[in-house]
């Protein structure tokens, strides 16, 4: 099937149902809209092999991978449908009137969420279905009250095409406006440019490049009436190695730390893209050079990716050492230190690549740290005794997640989780992509004063 770009026509077509959908779409209770997102789980299961089938022929994943996916898209589904349905969600304040307060009387006030209006989701290349058509982004937004128009990613058309229907089928099912939900295709920049500069569409959802995340948020915030973007941008995701914790087991650090730097071919925005250890413990960085080599380099999601991570570590080859002995493309670490350290060595390279950088002490750790730019996550390997809060404080500043003695690889959907972080890694460090808080991106609060 030729998936060919929407028209402009096609599009404002979307957004007007979406539009003519929000007044009735808003209204309708938490229960129901739980109901309706019950009831898209439940069409993505009926889809079946097929969908299976279609996500790995298109992205090169494995089976286990993407069943695994799917049962996590419908999952935070759930999630979501049962957030909303304790009315707690809104986070309800009420300030009861003082009449006789003195020596003006105070008015009752009441605080609630209420949804933006029609939304604009940008699909991601890297997860077909937990960051797609049916991710967080677009489920957040529908549990929100907000329609969804959504362009789909051009390196899985058919998926999301299954998965489209899907949501469509449970729109119909529920007897709800049509224009509730909305896909449409475009590999060209026009698409996506015309969808967030349209005056209907009242946020963006996006995962994906810096460079993609930034023209999106550069466009909406140029409108006659800005928007917010919530662009989730990548990261370099530093990981800090402490000498105890290094000193106690050594090998399954470098084998742990391996497996997360190469885990799905490192093509997960929280791949530890960036190691910091002290010169004295610089040997450890040969056991972790022989664990990568260990590693294959696997398949790439698409040939773009694998275009582009084949031009990242030669260009970190021209500035860093190479530590591990395979000839690039391969899993790969570079080393640098941190007094010579510039910007190309630390800027991402999606695959399964990191660059360790070599500082002398805490305190060139701590300078090190401050001068980097906003991350996703941020991990600190360390014995109890060993970890500073100026460490942790200095990190806090930098990174949506700190983990501990752990791999960033791999995000929870929980009520608790932040994957999010200060720019670049995100366009609003105050948000989260992934778990229920994420819903509020697409709420504002309202005050309602001396309501009858």
């Amino acid at each position: 099937m030729n998936y060919t770009d929407a028209s402009i026509a096609e599009i404002d077509s979307a957004i007007a149902a979406a539009k003519a959908a929000f007044p009735i779409y808003r209204r309708i209770s938490d229960v129901n809209r739980a109901a309706f997102l019950e009831a898209i789980s439940r069409e993505i299961m009926a889809l079946g092999d097929e969908l299976i089938q279609s996500a790995c022929a298109e992205s090169n994943l494995p089976e286990a991978r993407i069943t695994g996916e799917r049962g996590r898209t419908t999952g935070q589904i759930q999630a979501f449908a049962d957030f909303i349905s304790n009315p707690a969600w809104k986070k309800e304040i009420h300030d009861p009137a003082q009449p006789d307060r003195a020596p003006l009387p105070k008015p009752d006030l009441f605080q609630t969420q209420i949804p933006l209006g029609p939304v604009a989701v940008f699909g991601a290349s890297n997860f077909p279905l937990a960051f797609s058509v049916a991710g967080g982004d677009t489920i957040s937004a529908l549990a929100a009250g907000c329609p969804v128009v959504f362009k789909a990613h051009p390196a899985h058309p058919k998926t999301g095409e299954l998965v489209g229907s899907a949501i469509s089928k449970a729109v119909a099912s529920c007897g709800l406006p049509a224009g509730v939900f909305a896909l449409i295709h475009g590999s060209s920049n026009e698409v996506g440019s015309h969808l967030v500069q349209h005056p209907e569409i009242q946020a963006v959802g996006f995962t994906g490049s810096y460079r993609g995340g930034k023209a999106l948020y550069d466009l909406a915030v140029r409108r006659p009436h800005p928007i917010p973007v919530y662009a989730e941008m990548g990261s370099v995701n530093p990981v800090i190695l402490l000498s105890n914790k290094i000193a106690e087991n050594p090998a399954a650090l470098a084998a742990g730390l391996a497996g997360s730097v190469c885990l799905g071919v490192g093509q997960f925005c929280t791949n530890p893209g960036l190691i910091i250890l002290q010169k004295k413990d610089a040997s450890f960085l040969d056991l972790l050079a022989t664990e990568l080599d260990k590693l294959p380099l696997g398949t790439f999601l698409t040939t773009g990716i694998a275009a582009a991570y084949t031009s990242g570590v030669a260009n970190l080859a021209k500035h860093a050492k190479q530590l591990t002995s395979r000839e690039l493309p391969s899993p790969a670490l570079f080393v640098a230190d941190a007094a010579t350290a510039n910007h190309a060595i630390l800027e991402e390279v999606f695959g399964p690549c990191t660059v360790a950088i070599l500082v002398e002490d805490e305190a060139e750790l701590l300078r090190f740290i401050e001068s980097m730019d906003g991350q996703l996550t941020g991990t600190i390997h360390g014995t109890k005794a060993e970890i500073s809060e100026e460490l942790v404080d200095a990190l806090l500043q930098k990174v949506g997640r700190l983990l501990f003695n752990g791999f960033p690889t791999g995000v929870e959907v929980s009520g608790a989780m932040v994957h999010g972080g200060p720019y670049p890694a995100t366009t609003d460090s105050r948000s989260t992509s992934v778990g229920t808080q994420a819903i509020y991106r697409f709420t504002r609060m309202v005050c309602l004063q001396n309501r009858l």
